[in-house]
């Protein structure tokens, strides 16, 4: 039997995107733990024809999570994971229609016959770069490499949501790390993303969709990064994937 839910809960999921079955499924989860497909339809009163479509709407909005095997079974997402998924889901969004409205009509209303021309910052100090780092982080939608010598518990807590939104789409995530970075940090990275080491990280970077870059320097015995270039010009992009692949083939797997 569905758990019973009142029409300001609907509404509200319903605004995140869930289907009435979605929600159905989810809060079935949530209650009862661990289950299959055919148990979830069950409980959730879905028919079977469409538990499975329901089911992968979820795992594809960061809801739930399934373990495979025969049958699979899913496990719903605590409320507050599932929650940081779809507001940086709804911000990427967001920032998607941002740049599709800057790029096509600030030349209209300047009276200009061309696209707005991309951006290149220099950013200076570590505030203003990790501030500009989770930009980047927000926008961040399929891909990421990152390369830094200075893992540390903030640079962590700024990458996690990203990291977790990421493999709950299946994404792709490279993190490139000194020899000497914490090895517990490197392990909790590990668990979302594929990690490797290199004796020498002169600096650091980020890259995120092969379209949006940052390339952070720091001064020698500086355990932060003072300064930075960052850019959503593609070629740019580009050359950083480049020569970050170049760094990664002579990396060591973290074991």
């Amino acid at each position: 039997m569905p758990v019973p839910i009142n029409e300001k809960l609907k509404k509200a999921f319903h605004k995140l995107g869930l289907t009435e079955y979605e929600v159905r499924a989810y809060l079935a989860l949530l209650q009862y733990g661990e289950m299959t497909a055919n148990q979830v339809s069950e409980a959730a009163d879905i028919p079977y024809s469409k538990v499975y479509e329901v089911l992968e709407g979820l795992e594809e909005k960061g809801w739930i999570g399934s373990e495979g095997g025969r049958p699979a079974k899913y496990h719903a997402r605590s409320i507050s994971t599932a929650l940081e998924i779809s507001k940086m889901s709804i911000e990427r969004d967001l920032k998607k229609i941002e740049n599709l409205l800057l790029a096509e009509l600030s030349p209209i209303s300047k009276g200009l016959g061309m696209r707005e021309r991309h951006d290149v910052w220099i950013l200076r100090g570590e505030l203003n770069i990790l501030s500009k780092l989770k930009s980047l982080l927000d926008g961040c939608d399929a891909e990421l490499q990152i390369a830094t010598p200075w893992m540390n518990k903030e640079i962590l807590s700024i990458l996690l949501p990203t990291l977790t939104a990421l493999k709950a789409k299946n994404g792709k995530v490279q993190i490139m790390l000194s020899s000497s970075c914490n090895r517990s940090l490197a392990a909790r990275l590990s668990e979302y993303a594929e990690v490797r080491l290199r004796d020498q990280l002169f600096g650091g970077g980020a890259i995120a969709d092969s379209d949006e870059t940052m390339i952070i320097l720091g001064e020698e015995g500086k355990k932060h990064p003072t300064l930075a270039i960052w850019s959503d010009h593609v070629g740019l992009a580009k050359i950083a994937k480049i020569y970050f692949e170049h760094l990664w083939r002579d990396s060591e797997p973290l074991k």
